[in-house]
């Protein structure tokens, strides 16, 4: 394996990557979340089939116009042999779990997993594990479960990230909301977890106060904005700063803010660099977002994928850590930096990077 840099100064990764030589791979599998599966899973004449298995398209873009295509396409470069059956679950653990069952039974030697329910997704892996198929649990940890490898960023970070931004930029003495991701992903605990060891103790000693706090079912961000109308209402409109977990439900932040004529009045955080996020932060309604450079996070997914296609063992210099899921086994894991984003340098980070470009931002879908 040779070595390359995973990305530029505006997000830079924990460690060097490295990187196989080959091309190639067929997809097949619908973004639909159908309980057969969604899609074909004919077995392969190649080295095998890896199977994607995405959680919804609700609650980010992401999905479906990156982790997908990148994910895919990094395969084609390491393996012309392999072939890639791709299932979204839209939102349903069971369906998840159904496709899940039906790639095992077609013959799928490795599962990219990124579970709707981290606590359900266990299942999966304990089916998977008597048939010998190994399971990359991807962007969102599957809990309580031995899967092989874990592939995603450090979580806990980005929650630090968004609640010193917010530390950094509320008046002292003001009230913040915090609007939570959906309490079934481990992820968002660990965001919730971040932000907390960062504004705990301003909390504790009066320098901020937190006056609305809710976790948000499904990420859905219909749900976000009642909760946030909620918490306007609770509070009179007096709120100084609201934590929200990621752009989607960032966006219902500023609309409920917007109908009180509260919106670029009151700091906003996000996640995920959108289209939309960067948008409403160019418009000044949003005022950070946290980007994960879901490209390499696809590609490193990948490489760990087919080196296990392929029987190899991954480098060390790609598996940068470990990470505890309760399962009582710590997990290899490569664990990626988030980066905060401004308006002062999305050209330097995600523009650079040529994670989007300013047409996308200034007209986003």
């Amino acid at each position: 394996m040779k070595m390359k840099s995973m990305l530029s100064a505006g997000a830079a990764v924990v460690v060097a990557m490295t990187l196989t030589t080959a091309c190639g791979v067929t997809t097949s599998g619908s973004s639909g979340g159908n309980s057969s599966g969604g899609g074909s899973s004919s077995s392969s004449n190649g080295s095998g089939t890896i199977a994607l298995l995405l959680p919804d398209t609700t609650s980010s873009a992401r999905y479906e116009s990156q982790d997908k295509p990148d994910f895919t396409a990094e395969v084609k470069k390491l393996d012309p042999s392999a072939k890639v059956d791709y299932q979204n679950a839209q939102g349903d653990s069971t369906t998840q779990q159904q496709q899940a069952e039906a790639e095992i039974t077609n013959g799928a030697k490795v599962l990219v997993v990124d579970p709707v329910d981290s606590a359900a997704a266990a299942t999966i892996v304990t089916e998977a594990d008597k048939a010998g198929v190994k399971v990359i649990s991807y962007d969102r940890m599957i809990s309580k479960a031995p899967v092989d490898y874990y592939v995603s960023f450090n979580n806990e970070e980005v929650g630090k990230l968004q609640g010193q931004y917010i530390a950094d930029h509320t008046p002292k003495g003001g009230t913040v909301v915090m609007i939570d991701g959906a309490q079934t992903d481990n992820n968002a605990l660990d965001f919730r977890k971040g932000a907390h060891e960062v504004l705990d103790p301003l909390f504790k000693n009066g320098t901020l106060k937190l006056g609305y706090e809710s976790y948000t079912p499904d990420w859905d961000p219909q749900n976000g904005l009642r909760e946030m109308e909620q918490a306007l209402t609770k509070l009179n409109n007096h709120v100084d700063a609201v934590l929200a977990a990621n752009d989607g439900l960032a966006g219902s932040v500023i609309q409920a803010l917007s109908a009180q004529h509260l919106a670029g009045k009151v700091p906003v955080t996000g996640q995920d660099a959108t289209d939309a996020g960067l948008h409403d932060i160019m418009l000044g309604t949003q005022s950070m977002t946290v980007y994960k450079a879901v490209p390499q996070e696809a590609k490193v997914a990948a490489e760990l994928a087919v080196d296990i296609l392929k029987g190899q063992k991954p480098s060390s210099d790609l598996v940068n850590g470990t990470q505890d899921n309760g399962s009582g086994t710590p997990i290899p894991a490569v664990l990626l930096k988030p980066v905060v984003v401004t308006k002062d340098n999305i050209q330097d980070t995600v523009i650079k990077d040529g994670f989007t470009t300013m047409a996308k931002i200034n007209n986003p879908k």
